[in-house]
């Protein structure tokens, strides 16, 4: 078995090994992996965080030992860049952008200083929304993870996984956590409102609001209305998500 570690801002990891396969997650600098199978120009990795599998270019990758590995997985309160945008320095002084979500703690495997603001540990379940808000406005990408792009499910993880908090990848994976409310009523700021298509199969995922708003990604991350039927677009005039169930995570 082999691991590694991302030292790239971003690095895209997608469904089969070749360039057009669709995009399932992105890897954020600092995150650590195992790597299952390697090829000439692409391996296939789990990263450790959610279990999420799919493959990447050797070139954006760097091999660490299983030592190293198991001494970041090892970390009880990671160290989160809180910046949108901050930069790493290696020893000749040359920056690297990273972004919010950012695995600081790592720095030091990858022979890096780190200039910006960080969070780590279990944050107050308020600041979810806060750092949900940061992202207001960032375009939906599917298999994104960053205010560059994000997706539904991205977006509810990240914000989660920065103020100490673990989530799974996709949104019919996270609505298996947590414990479900009967009623809007009932939810809290920071609580999460799943959602499901005409088969009955839930596929996204919002933060919910105070006085019934939620943030979530529809085209871009943005805050409409939310009630027991599901989410209201005042653009739209209409709504565009049934409501499944809600989750309390925190």
């Amino acid at each position: 078995m082999q691991y590694g570690i991302c030292p790239l801002s971003i690095v895209p990891v997608r469904i089969a090994a070749e360039h057009s396969a669709a995009m399932i997650t992105q890897l954020l600098f600092g995150e650590h992996f195992k790597v299952l199978e390697s090829r000439k120009t692409w391996s296939k990795i789990r990263v450790a965080f959610d279990k999420c599998e799919g493959w990447i270019l050797n070139r954006q990758l760097i091999f660490i030992t299983q030592e190293e590995y198991q001494e970041i997985h090892a970390e009880t309160n990671p160290t989160y860049a809180s910046d949108l945008i901050s930069y790493v320095a290696d020893k000749n002084e040359l920056l690297t952008p990273v972004l919010i979500g950012a695995c600081i703690s790592a720095a030091l495997k990858l022979e890096v200083t780190h200039e910006g603001n960080t969070k780590s540990g279990k944050n107050e379940k308020t600041d979810i929304v806060k750092t949900a808000l940061l992202y207001l406005n960032s375009p939906e990408l599917n298999g994104g993870k960053t205010p560059f792009g994000i997706d539904s499910s991205g977006f509810s993880q990240i914000v989660y996984k920065i103020n100490g908090y673990t989530l799974l990848r996709t949104a019919e994976e996270q609505s298996t956590q947590g414990i479900a409310l009967s009623f809007v009523e009932e939810s809290e700021a920071g609580d999460l409102a799943f959602f499901d298509n005409a088969n009955g199969i839930i596929d996204h995922v919002g933060i919910i609001m105070d006085n019934n708003y939620i943030i979530h990604v529809n085209g871009k991350v943005r805050i409409d209305r939310l009630d027991h039927t599901g989410i209201f677009n005042n653009d739209l005039r209409n709504y565009t998500h049934k409501l499944r169930v809600i989750k309390k995570i925190v």
